[in-house]
């Protein structure tokens, strides 16, 4: 994974609350065996019409926000099934951070698990975020290091997450990443145990 330490990046704002795994990514989608290749499927439902054409009234369809990489959401985002393949899709699309006033646990912790980071401000925050991003472009500019959110019109916010998760989207760490920083210790008792064989 990549490592997130300072980011920043331009904003949808998507002022929408209780969006489930099932509008991030539908399930019929869920069939391919890779992590890649699913951004093309993002909110695929609210994106395009049932001709398959863009719904140019969709927020991510809008000139301003295609190349957004930062994704503000209302309460509760990403509810619904503990699919994984959720935050493969915003990954896949660009999307870096999310930011909500709340998120189901388990897509929050599939977010930190596939290197998204998903920062919970209140919802007079998220708010005042969304409003800024409202038919204009605007950039944000996330420090993990510092835990803070910022942009250019004075809007700062402080945000909390568990040192762990932490640790290993600064290092850009996934489970098995953090197993091969011990490769030394591991070697050596796998030598120390075939002796003992």
């Amino acid at each position: 994974m990549e490592p997130i330490k300072q980011f920043s990046g331009t904003v949808c704002p998507l002022d929408r609350s209780n969006v489930d795994t099932d509008q991030i990514i539908p399930k019929q989608f869920l069939k391919r065996i890779e992590r890649t290749g699913f951004g093309q499927f993002l909110f695929y439902h609210w994106r395009l019409d049932e001709e398959g054409k863009e719904n140019e009234a969709f927020v991510l369809n809008k000139k301003q926000y295609k190349d957004a990489s930062i994704l503000v959401a209302g309460n509760n985002f990403g509810c619904g099934s503990s699919r994984e393949h959720a935050p493969w899709a915003l990954l896949d699309y660009g999307f870096r951070v999310v930011i909500a006033p709340s998120f189901a646990d388990i897509f929050y912790n599939n977010c930190l698990k596939n290197g998204i980071l998903p920062i919970s401000l209140s919802e007079e925050q998220v708010g005042e975020l969304l409003h800024t991003a409202e038919g204009k472009q605007t950039e944000l500019f996330v420090d993990l290091e510092q835990q803070k959110v910022t942009n250019n019109n004075g809007f700062s916010a402080e945000f909390q997450i568990d040192p762990y998760w932490k640790q290993m989207l600064l290092n850009g760490w996934d489970e098995i990443s953090l197993t091969l920083t011990l490769d030394e210790q591991i070697t050596k008792f796998e030598k120390s145990a075939m002796v003992k064989g």
